[in-house]
């Protein structure tokens, strides 16, 4: 009994360390190697929008919560004690922006009981926001419900990660049942469920399955932001540059994979190194609902910077282009049309995709 508590405390202590090492390399290695894939899409100038700034509306409704922004802080952190103040820091940065937010995983809370602050913290400084609760694959069902009570969540996020997992020196490595499980804590929960992807892109083949086995919500989460294949590595004491950072599929190709397969019934969140307004512009054109933006946020907690503000900011800047393409709102950008350059190109054609109906208009 000794030696199975001393090993639980351990993997503890490992979990702990891990999650402060995954934000310490965040905000030192940034995004990359690859590349997002948004300079490929081309917008068209209209240059008579017929529009004035009062008619344009960036506001959206999702789960019963109203946003004033189309924006989520994406899944950052959380279980361990010591990222309390950062999960805290981004309530109040979503609070004041109103925009939605998700926490990092709960998985190892879930399991161990431990850590409950850097979570329910949220809700303290969010009452009234839309909150996601998150959770791996692996985790049981009755783990999945304590991880939506923990934050009274409007949505469980359920991650996929295999990269991740197969580099990371604790991972799991057996991703035989992920459907079937996911199936079973779908079941039981009384929120909606969102799929999401950790950095590596959802392809149109897996967006098939999942659709088939009735999950209609989806966050791509694709190659472009923060890269946890290659924190993983350099936690491992690995060279940076091994070819294997470079996998995943970018997040404007998973979108456009998303844009084949889905329909205007489906919730499509794009986040993977979604960074200025044009790229969230391009994002609601390929069909995004809602945009995902983590690293950044995380930045300007860490830095004191006024993360509610760069929100805000980014929010006026988007309206710009909707001035520019005519659209009172972002969701009527799915039907300005769009050219598609280089390698976007070549990966639309590659698919055989029918690029003059993805270029017209998309869902």
């Amino acid at each position: 009994m000794l030696e199975l508590l001393i090993m639980q405390e351990v993997r503890l202590m490992t979990r702990t360390h891990r999650k402060l090492e995954h934000v310490k390399y965040a905000m030192k290695m940034g995004d990359g190697p690859q590349s997002a894939h948004f300079k490929d899409i081309l917008f068209i100038h209209n240059c008579l929008p017929e529009l004035n700034p009062a008619d344009v509306d960036l506001s959206a409704d999702f789960f019963v919560k109203h946003l004033k922004l189309p924006f989520l802080i994406d899944a950052v952190t959380g279980g361990t004690d010591a990222v309390t103040e950062i999960n805290a820091s981004i309530a109040k940065v979503a609070a004041a922006a109103e925009v939605a937010m998700a926490v990092g995983s709960q998985y190892g809370t879930a399991k161990t009981g431990k850590s409950h602050a850097s979570y329910t913290v949220v809700r303290k400084n969010n009452p009234n926001g839309l909150v996601f609760a998150n959770v791996s694959a692996i985790t049981t069902p009755e783990q999945a419900k304590l991880a939506v009570r923990m934050l009274d969540a409007d949505a469980l996020q359920i991650h996929l990660n295999p990269a991740q997992e197969l580099i990371m020196r604790e991972g799991n490595r057996n991703f035989r049942g992920l459907i079937s499980n996911m199936l079973r804590i779908r079941d039981v929960l009384d929120v909606p469920i969102i799929v999401k992807e950790t950095g590596c892109g959802i392809a149109a083949e897996e967006y098939k399955k999942l659709l088939a086995e009735g999950f209609k919500m989806f966050d791509c989460a694709g190659a472009g932001g923060t890269n946890f294949t290659a924190i993983e590595a350099v936690r491992n004491g690995k060279c940076p540059e091994e070819e294997i950072f470079h996998w995943g599929l970018p997040t404007c190709w998973s979108m456009i994979d998303a844009a084949t397969c889905c329909g205007a019934d489906n919730l499509l969140i794009a986040s993977g190194g979604i960074r200025i307004a044009e790229d969230i512009a391009k994002s609601f054109a390929i069909g995004a609902d809602l945009i995902g933006i983590a690293f950044p946020i995380l930045s300007l907690i860490a830095r004191k910077k006024d993360a509610s503000a760069f929100l805000l900011e980014m929010g006026n800047r988007l309206s710009y282009y909707l001035m520019l393409l005519g659209c009172r709102t972002p969701v009527k950008l799915r039907k300005v049309p769009l050219i598609f350059t280089g390698t976007t190109k070549d990966y639309i054609n590659c698919r055989r995709y029918n690029m003059a109906g993805l270029a017209k208009k998309r869902r």
